[in-house]
């Protein structure tokens, strides 16, 4: 087991790690590339879109196929079009890669899932895997400003590579996947997962507590840097704790469900709440409310993640990784629309802060559709079925 959630979370590493790595270099990015900052934030945006065209089909694959065979497939595909970035600084070719990057990163992030569940996972290693793909986008937010002080605007591209080949040799001693005939009963399931309204009030909920915290976490950085006056080596320290503490928060959210599962809506609530109050101690872009309104963030935004998930495999028990997929490509779609919208935001008189003060009343817009405690798992805390 321990093998399993380890490769698990290699692959939620690797994904999160290409969510927030062009983002935490936005300036020397724009400045090598010769474009505006709302240029790079359409690398994000390019992975994005196949990031999320691949959440349903990633799903249906792990469901057929098994997750591991998926997430071998991810890593592999990070790996190779994050080295084909490396070539030249050249805008066409570094949007093409990465939207090519963004289908490694949808296929790797939702096998990983349902690699620990498959594997028996309880919602606790199902956070645990959450949390290491949250805190990958933390860390790179902190590691690749240092690193493009040694290779320059490469360093996003050479990290995502390096990070895609250290998972692939975890994932290689893991255990290998259960004979899973293919059902058509399953594939049908699957095909019917859009049209299941069950499923959208947790999609509203991780859209914002993973879309939200990935729309911050991408230009944190730049709002303290350059709005705030803040050096740019205590921006990016300030910037990751936005996505670095979900490590220790998304196995809490999934403990809540597993231990005392009548918490979980007020836990939920709470963190939503404690998100939009961290958001606005961000826009203040000055280091001392900046710092505790990124612990709130970071902390914050962890909580929803093992819930959405549980939930949404226990709604969908006929096709489990199909139903996260969907579940995750809603904040898929909040980063893809949200992390360009807030760039084109610096341009405005009142800098991004207007971006971030729009991203609080998003936080709080999510708290009023917030799912019952049946729906986000309380009912059954610790599902068994196997994905697919």
């Amino acid at each position: 087991m321990r093998r399993a959630v380890a490769g698990g979370c290699a692959l939620g590493l690797a994904a999160g790690w290409n969510l927030a790595n062009a983002g935490a270099v936005a300036q020397p990015l724009a400045d090598a590339y010769g474009v505006g900052l709302a240029t790079v934030g359409l690398f994000t945006t390019a992975l994005f879109v196949t990031h999320l065209a691949m959440q349903i089909p990633a799903g249906r694959a792990s469901d057929r196929f098994g997750p591991r065979l998926v997430g071998f497939c991810g890593l592999a595909t990070i790996a190779v079009f994050s080295a084909v970035a490396l070539i030249a600084h050249d805008t066409a070719l570094a949007l093409s890669m990465r939207a090519l990057t963004g289908v490694g990163t949808g296929l790797s992030f939702i096998a990983g899932s349902a690699y620990v569940r498959a594997q028996g996972g309880s919602p606790f290693a199902q956070g645990l895997f959450g949390g290491v793909g949250l805190a990958g986008g933390g860390v790179a937010l902190a590691v690749v400003p240092q690193v493009e002080s040694w290779v320059g605007w490469r360093a996003p591209f050479l990290t995502a590579l390096c990070v895609a080949l250290a998972g692939l040799l975890l994932l290689a001693v893991g255990p290998a996947d259960a004979p899973r005939p293919f059902r058509r009963a399953a594939r049908s399931a699957s095909g019917g997962i859009v049209r299941d309204t069950r499923l959208y009030p947790l999609a509203a909920l991780y859209a914002a507590s993973l879309g939200l915290s990935i729309v911050i976490g991408n230009w944190v950085v730049t709002l303290l840097h350059r709005d705030g006056g803040v050096d740019k080596g205590t921006a990016a320290a300030i910037g990751a704790l936005t996505l670095a503490l979900g490590i220790v928060t998304r196995p809490l959210g999934g403990w809540i469900l597993l231990v005392h599962p009548a918490w979980v809506r007020r836990a939920v609530g709470s963190s939503l709440l404690a998100a939009a109050l961290g958001t606005i101690l961000l826009l203040t872009a000055r280091p001392g409310p900046a710092a505790a309104g990124a612990v709130l963030v970071g902390l914050a935004a962890g909580i929803p993640f093992a819930p959405a998930f549980t939930g949404a495999a226990l709604t969908r028990p006929d096709a489990q990784a199909a139903a996260v997929g969907f579940v995750n490509g809603a904040a898929s779609v909040v980063v893809l629309v949200g992390t360009p919208l807030v760039g084109i935001t610096f341009s405005l008189p009142g800098g991004g802060r207007t971006g971030f003060a729009v991203v609080a009343a998003l936080w709080l817009a999510a708290f009023l559709v917030l799912p019952s405690a049946a729906r986000l798992g309380a009912s059954t805390a610790a599902p068994r079925s196997r994905s697919g």
